[in-house]
């Protein structure tokens, strides 16, 4: 117990102390930001198209959870702007689904259409849910736990050389998705092995559950 604590308080003041470093968010954190402000009004907040706005115009958007599975990024690009022609008869259209369906050529650069695709992707592909906030997560991930996991996630954070150890890859799904969410929870708020310290005490159960969300959306 001793040695958890002195692990616990070195990496809290690590937290305070060591310069603050930015991260390229992950495009699927990205992404998500553009979908609850642009996309969910229609597809719903879980993408499944029961948007309040769908319900009052009474159309039907693509639920996405299971749609984008079958599109590649370029129909995905496609649809998103509305550029392009319909691929059965060749005409021009409004966009190639629905003529409900907004063109955002104008709205979106290249870099937040990619970003919005990396989100549709995990919400097609995800196995575990969001549990919290991830935005919350992510000043929680830098605060907290990017000393050993790396700013990015990949598991190359300061840590690593000091005391040479060899932490989880956040970036790596195939790592994470092994992992339920419970189980992530349990791993934050009890530590696990020799060095992953329990921040049960210090984290509150709404942050532990950011956290976890946050980590599920650096593999995607």
């Amino acid at each position: 117990m001793k040695k958890i604590n002195q692990s616990i308080m070195l990496l809290t003041l690590l937290a305070i102390f060591i310069p603050e470093v930015s991260a390229n968010p992950p495009l699927a954190f990205e992404g998500r930001k553009l979908f609850v402000s642009y996309c969910q009004l229609c597809h719903g907040t879980e993408g499944k198209g029961d948007g309040p706005l769908a319900k009052a115009m009474k159309i039907t958007p693509a639920d996405l959870t299971i749609t984008v599975r079958a599109r590649s990024d370029t129909i995905l690009k496609k649809i998103i702007t509305g550029r392009g022609k319909q691929t059965i008869t060749g005409r021009d259209r409004h966009n190639i689904i629905s003529d409900a369906m907004p063109e955002w050529k104008d709205i979106f650069d290249d870099n937040q259409i990619n970003a919005l695709i990396a989100y549709l992707r995990f919400m097609g592909n995800r196995k575990h849910n969001l549990m919290g906030d991830p935005e919350i997560g992510q000043q929680l991930y830098l605060k907290y736990c990017q000393v050993c996991h790396g700013v990015e996630g990949d598991g190359d954070g300061i840590m690593t050389n000091l005391i040479g150890i060899m932490p989880m890859d956040h970036t790596n799904p195939n790592e994470t998705n092994s992992i339920d969410n419970q189980q992530l929870v349990s791993s934050i708020l009890d530590g696990k092995g020799r060095f992953m310290p329990a921040w049960k005490g210090i984290l509150s159960d709404t942050d532990i559950e950011a956290l976890v969300s946050y980590i599920r959306l650096l593999s995607h």
